[in-house]
């Protein structure tokens, strides 16, 4: 029998992530989508503040059609200064870029059924909150396949640290993920009933 190869495993994974993340129900993600802000502002992530005093820039994202609903997590850090951005999809395989979001922001719609700020002043995020269909015990994340986090990470920790968070339903929690050598690796999680950081 033929060994399976890592994007096959990661195919096959995601059918079932997306069943899993699928079958919660609407009632379940009213409750959770309030949790996410409650749970920040009393756990507080360790994060890099700059040295100059600016305020952390933390990148968001417009959740897709199952996803967790961050909208009132951004809101929420808007309301507490963070600078907030969201990733601007390239049309061609390459790293994210971010604009700057606060409400009101003008959103259109970008490759694969994001949304994305349609004008504004780009600026580099200390921290990312990070999409997922599961993540795993060690910190490991499977995404859609596209690799624009990973594409991303890599950029910006070539450059200095960016902490990346993963946000999703605690039903995405995994065991272990088939992990190749350019996953990286989540320094939190946000659930509807934790912060949890990866040692």
């Amino acid at each position: 029998m033929a060994i399976p190869s890592l994007d096959e495993e990661k195919r096959a994974l995601r059918v079932a992530m997306r069943s899993r993340r699928g079958a919660v129900t609407p009632a379940q993600r009213g409750v959770a989508d309030a949790a996410l802000l409650a749970i920040w502002r009393r756990e507080r992530p360790v994060l890099t503040p700059h040295p100059d005093g600016r305020p952390t820039t933390i990148a968001g994202f417009w959740p897709l059609a199952d996803e967790i609903d961050v909208r009132p997590l951004l809101l929420g850090l808007h309301e507490d200064g963070y600078d907030v951005v969201l990733p601007v999809t390239p049309p061609v395989p390459a790293a994210l870029e971010f604009r700057r979001w606060t409400p009101g922001t003008v959103l259109v719609a970008g490759p694969f059924g994001t949304s994305q700020p349609a004008a504004g002043e780009t600026a580099e995020p200390d921290a990312l909150l990070v999409p997922l269909l599961a993540v795993d015990t060690d910190g490991y994340r499977l995404g859609y396949g596209g690799g624009y986090y990973d594409r991303t990470l890599d950029a910006l920790r070539a450059r200095r640290p960016a902490i990346a968070i993963g946000v999703g339903f605690e039903v995405q929690r995994v065991e272990r993920l088939p992990r190749g050598p350019d996953d990286h690796r989540l320094d939190w999680l946000l659930t509807e009933q934790r912060l949890l950081a990866f040692a």
